[in-house]
């Protein structure tokens, strides 16, 4: 870093796992010198706490976003809570003018996405949308593969993605399962599968189609408790 240069001021509103550990802790490792987080924002505050345990950091916390924004002034602000309250935090931080960085799905429905790009619109601030796949070295090679056309010309694709009952069950324990938090996991988690195949190919679909069902989880399942916690059929 240049002498003289300041460091990026980070804000962060979501202190769960991704938050804290793909989010804080791995940009304060990647961009030392370079980053501070001036400000962590959460409704929990045994969360607030955690983060701060588990990144290094001793900026202040806060449970009002809009305070932490008008007290620590960030440069860029980081939205990693739950899916259906992203608008929320990405129209506020662009509006006092921030740049974002947003964890995917952007959003869960076309009326949270029309006020998310309302906002943007206003803005001169950047708003970014981050999709890790694209950074792993083997999803960035497939591309670099694809572009060089070392497989010929696309025609068609036949994509599958399996979960195992250690990384898929984390779906239906969280708020995930909720629609109005996650907005299926066609959103949370097929959005994913979506980029990717949008990225390596450089092309958009014209239409899609959709299906499913509840063969495991759920009512359908005869390992069944009222709760996640003391469940005995862990």
């Amino acid at each position: 870093m240049p002498p003289g240069t300041r460091r990026r001021r980070l804000a962060m509103v979501g202190t769960g796992h991704r938050g804290t550990g793909m989010w804080g802790k791995s940009v304060l490792q990647s961009y030392p010198g370079i980053v501070e987080f001036v400000g962590l924002c959460d409704s929990n505050p045994g969360r607030l706490e955690t983060a701060k345990r588990m990144m290094g950091v001793s900026c202040p916390t806060f449970a009002n976003f809009e305070e932490m924004i008008t007290k620590t002034k960030p440069d860029t602000v980081i939205v990693t809570t739950v899916d259906g309250t992203h608008h929320t935090f990405i129209a506020k931080a662009l509006e006092m003018g921030c740049d974002v960085i947003t964890e995917k799905p952007m959003t869960i429905d076309e009326a949270k996405l029309k006020l998310i790009l309302d906002a943007s619109r206003k803005s001169k601030n950047k708003l970014i949308m981050a999709h890790n796949y694209r950074y792993t070295p083997t999803r960035a090679r497939i591309k670099e593969l694809l572009m060089r056309e070392r497989i010929g010309r696309i025609t068609s694709v036949d994509f599958h993605w399996y979960l195992d009952v250690y990384h898929g069950s984390d779906y239906f324990r969280r708020w995930h399962r909720l629609r109005e938090c996650g907005g299926t996991l066609l959103n949370h988690k097929a959005s994913h599968h979506f980029d990717l195949l949008n990225w390596w190919l450089e092309s958009d679909p014209e239409e899609v189609h959709a299906f499913g069902a509840l063969e495991f989880y759920g009512k359908n399942h005869e390992f069944r408790h009222t709760h996640c916690r003391p469940c005995p059929f862990k």
